[in-house]
């Protein structure tokens, strides 16, 4: 029995979880719900105990220096509670830690036991992905729902995949099996310049959460970060021909396919979201609960309880050299690849994708990519998922 003390009576509470590793390219994923802690002052309330879920040989401890005492950091998952005030205040949950590497029908049971408890309604899960999609366009996001009512009344795409998956998946489906209303957000990170941080994928969340929750998001320098990030990638690719060439090639391969996109209700959907930041205030989320229907660290557990943040790596590195032609692709591309990394190495990046399904690992997607399609370095990219790097789990991706 769970039983929580010190934590309030919730209001209209959603749960919004990211994890590190194999769901989260670029760490677009966890750096989005660092970013709503951060913001919103989350108070950490649980953290799993990191001996029953990980395997220490993959997620190594921390030693670390405390007012000169040595302490030791664990990875875990941490759980933590914001108040969003407002006309109509309401509470987040929210889940952060690293993908675990053991135990995870337990995992799942375990998080689920403390929705029950808080009265969540709906779980949110982030994740993100590495794609065929331009660092100049806007980045794509999908829902995806097991839910067939939630998806139409939500305007989700039902998930229909097949194969490996990771705990974003796992996730979703226990949820879906204990009644428990849950979508996935999968955010698609260029593969040509996958390492993190990804401020522009993280923000491209934040914004497809707040039109699904109701709910204005504090930008803070997200937005600053967004520009610079796609600033510094322009002048890296215009050094390179090939390179230049290539991002054009998928310029206009997505300008082509999301032709219809400018339809008039995507155009509402950005209007609703300039109203609601001109006004201040949270937005109807149709559908949804309540509504008419540090960025990229690992949290941990220190010794004495309290939490510890590790600066996840950060830099810009040059994009790797495509293939003339661009990368060759099955006639089945979306956000799975399957890329050779170098001699005796291969990667196996982002969760697959089918001709009917939207990036939430929904299908499958063999790709024998060239020096253009090099992982990051210190990324361990695996199928179905972002990519994760050597000191995070990447057990599976959704």
């Amino acid at each position: 029995m769970i039983e929580l003390e010190g934590v309030p009576e919730l209001i209209d509470p959603v749960m919004v979880a990211a994890f590190e590793g194999w769901n989260d390219a670029g760490d677009a994923a966890s750096t989005a719900v660092a970013h709503l802690d951060r913001e919103w002052k989350g108070e950490v309330f649980a953290a799993l105990d990191a001996e029953d879920y990980y395997d220490f040989q993959v997620n190594r401890p921390t030693v670390y220096l405390d007012g000169g005492a040595r302490k030791i950091t664990w990875p875990t998952t941490r759980l933590s509670v914001v108040r969003v005030g407002g006309e109509k205040p309401r509470d987040l949950v929210l889940v952060r830690g690293i993908e675990p590497s053991m135990r995870w029908r337990s995992f799942c049971n375990e998080l689920l036991g403390f929705a029950h408890e808080l009265g969540v309604e709906m779980v949110v899960i982030l994740g993100a992905l590495l794609g065929d999609t331009p660092h100049t366009r806007p980045v794509p996001v999908s829902g995806v729902t097991s839910d067939t009512d939630l998806a139409r009344t939500m305007d989700l795409e039902e998930t229909r995949y097949e194969g490996p998956t990771g705990i974003v998946g796992i996730l979703q489906e226990a949820c879906t099996h204990a009644g428990v209303p849950a979508v996935s957000l999968w955010a698609a990170v260029p593969h040509y310049v996958s390492q993190p941080p990804n401020p522009k994928a993280t923000l491209a969340l934040l914004n497809r959460l707040e039109d699904l929750i109701g709910l204005r998001i504090p930008q803070g320098e997200l937005a600053e970060d967004a520009r610079a990030w796609q600033l510094g990638v322009d002048q890296l690719a215009a050094e390179d021909t090939e390179v230049a060439e290539y991002v054009q090639s998928l310029e206009e391969a997505r300008d082509t396919a999301e032709l219809p996109e400018a339809s008039g209700e995507a155009i509402a959907r950005e209007f609703e979201r300039y109203l609601r930041r001109r006004d201040g205030g949270p937005g109807p989320a149709p559908g949804g609960p309540g509504g008419p229907g540090g960025a990229g660290s690992h949290a941990t557990e220190s010794g004495d309880g309290a939490p510890f943040l590790r600066d996840a790596p950060g830099g810009r590195a040059r994009p790797q050299k495509p293939p003339r032609g661009g990368p060759e692709a099955d006639t089945e591309s979306g956000p799975g690849t399957e890329a050779e990394t170098g001699p005796g190495t291969e990667a196996e990046t982002g969760p697959e994708k089918s001709k009917d399904s939207g990036p939430d690992g929904d299908a499958d997607t063999d790709r024998d990519a060239g020096p253009g399609k090099d992982a990051a370095p210190g990324k361990d990219t695996k199928p179905d998922s972002g990519a994760g790097t050597d000191d995070k789990d990447d057990s599976s991706g959704d």
